[in-house]
């Protein structure tokens, strides 16, 4: 088609191109909305996951996630209140973590801890929370085998520094189904720096004094220490 004025073709190009444009960035909009949805749904998930165990408020503050967790051992995982046997969690597990954020600082450490608030029996917790495993792992600095950064990096039991070694879950007999509880905690403060984290003098109520009836745990740890959590995941084991 032959235009007889040039800036008719000029014009007509460029609402083209502008069309185009709109087009691809509508699009672009379109996949980012869906990203985020997912994103916010993955978190929510969890959060009424945990809302439904009573971890929220039992053992932590209400939170939305900022970052997905998984757990894993060699025959088992978690998976938000899954079932597993305590003869498959004698050894400490991995612990793979995804940033929902898009804005973690990828020096920040990371606290990761386990912790049972049914200690010795959800009826009878005369002993909430018992402290299972504190550990320590710079979190989404490891990078991929072409130099990228790696945005879910997995840390196994070498690749973590115990501040409380791990002791398996070990439900007594005839005390039911124990909730395990997986919490991943940052500095409150955001910063990079190498966190001097207290340790509990003892695991029964985190080395808490306590009154009778009265519960102490990772809250409490995770206040004194200035963390805050962005990640959990749990299972219940029985004996």
């Amino acid at each position: 088609m032959l235009f007889a004025n040039p800036c008719v073709f000029v014009l007509l190009l460029f609402s083209d191109t502008l069309a185009a444009a709109a087009l691809k960035h509508q699009h672009i909009l379109e996949l980012n909305i869906a990203g985020a949805n997912a994103i916010l749904g993955g978190a929510k998930e969890v959060q009424k996951s945990l809302k439904r165990a009573e971890i929220i408020p039992t053992v932590v503050d209400d939170f939305v996630p900022s970052a997905l967790l998984e757990v894993r051992w060699s025959s088992g995982e978690a998976a938000l209140g899954n079932t597993l046997k305590p003869k498959k969690l004698e050894d400490a597990p991995s612990i793979s973590l995804s940033d929902l954020s898009g804005h973690r600082d990828h020096g920040a450490e990371f606290v990761i801890t386990l912790t049972d608030p049914d200690a010795p029996s959800r009826k009878d917790p005369k002993w909430s929370e018992f402290c299972h495993w504190i550990a320590t792992a710079r979190g989404l600095s490891p990078e991929t085998t072409d130099g990228t950064p790696e945005t879910s990096p997995r840390f196994g039991p070498a690749h973590l520094n115990e501040v409380m070694p791990y002791k398996p879950p070990g439900p007594p007999e005839d005390t039911g189904k124990h909730r395990y509880v997986f919490l991943v905690l940052v500095a409150k403060n955001g910063t990079t720096e190498e966190l001097h984290l207290s340790k509990p003098s003892d695991r029964k109520h985190w080395g808490y004094d306590t009154d009778e009836d009265e519960t102490r745990g990772v809250r409490d740890w995770a206040e004194e220490n200035g963390l805050i959590p962005v990640a959990a995941n749990f299972i219940y084991a029985k004996h």
